[in-house]
């Protein structure tokens, strides 16, 4: 593992590279209040299987180690943007990109924009307005949380975005795996990495972007060669929305993977990694 810092939008974005250093780029943009954790295992599996590919997880602006983009709001527009920017600095000769959760989103908007990936790849797609969803109770409740702590000055507010409980429910609410040691280390990462945000300002500028959108809002967009995996048991992308998604992506490849919900990128990562891996392979077959 690698770690890279590129210049983006006039601040410096932290990413870390796995695989083969001069390999075809496969850039992973994880969902919201993630960092690079969240997709390493996947980059990893991905690369060990394609010795070929350069596996890039970089992690978003305001968050992990990558510091908010000076003087913006950071809407949907401004990561599309980040995106673009990013990959223009780390991959000018050609990538794939891959998006799990909001990091779909943020894939979606930026093709929209006019990224232009040979292969995309779209984990957990937000498929749906968020209020329409199973969980749908779950969100307004989120949304007033984070209501609330836009009224609070910075301290308070951090310790009530980033209290262990709140965290962990979140958890047990996402993780479907009934594997207590997995489960365990599912809550240990969302512990250790879910709230390494730069600050709450831009943390509730992002959940605004997360739940305004959908990546069906970008399906005319994408004329490349896409591939959706859906967790079966998503309640925040539900798998019939993800299907219809699949349904407006002209030839797009749909995968579902039984007994996982929206955690497909912990629960599941060596088969993601293998649905993955194939698609990638296919186009270096065909070149």
């Amino acid at each position: 593992m690698d770690e890279l810092q590129v210049e983006t939008l006039g601040m410096r974005t932290r990413a870390w590279q796995f695989g083969d250093a001069e390999g075809a780029p496969l850039v992973l943009v994880h969902g919201f209040r993630g960092d690079h954790h969240g997709l390493e295992g996947v980059a990893r599996a991905v690369a060990e299987r394609l010795p070929g590919v350069r596996a890039i997880v970089p992690d978003l602006p305001g968050f992990g180690a990558t510091p908010p983009v000076p003087g913006r709001e950071h809407d949907l527009d401004l990561y599309g943007e980040w995106l673009r920017a990013l990959v223009a600095g780390l991959a000018p000769g050609g990538h794939a990109i891959l998006g799990h959760s909001f990091g779909s989103l943020v894939v979606a908007n930026a093709i929209a924009g006019g990224l232009a990936p040979g292969r995309a790849i779209l984990v957990n797609p937000i498929s749906s307005p968020a209020l329409e969803g199973p969980q749908g109770a779950l969100t307004k409740l989120a949304i007033g949380y984070y209501r609330a702590a836009d009224l609070l000055p910075e301290r308070p507010a951090r310790a009530l975005l980033g209290h262990p409980a709140i965290v962990r429910t979140m958890s047990e609410v996402m993780a479907k795996t009934s594997d207590r040691e997995l489960r365990r280390w599912i809550h240990g990462q969302h512990r250790d990495y879910f709230s390494e945000f730069s600050d709450t300002a831009t943390l509730l500028q992002a959940f605004r972007a997360s739940v305004s959108h959908t990546v069906t809002e970008y399906a005319p967009a994408f004329d490349m060669p896409a591939l959706i995996i859906a967790g079966e048991r998503d309640d925040i992308a539900p798998l019939p929305a993800q299907l219809a998604l699949h349904r407006r992506i002209p030839g797009s490849r749909f995968r579902v993977l039984p007994g996982v919900g929206h955690l497909v990128h912990y629960e599941t990562v060596e088969d993601a990694a293998e649905e993955i891996a194939g698609f990638l392979r296919e186009a270096a077959g065909a070149r």
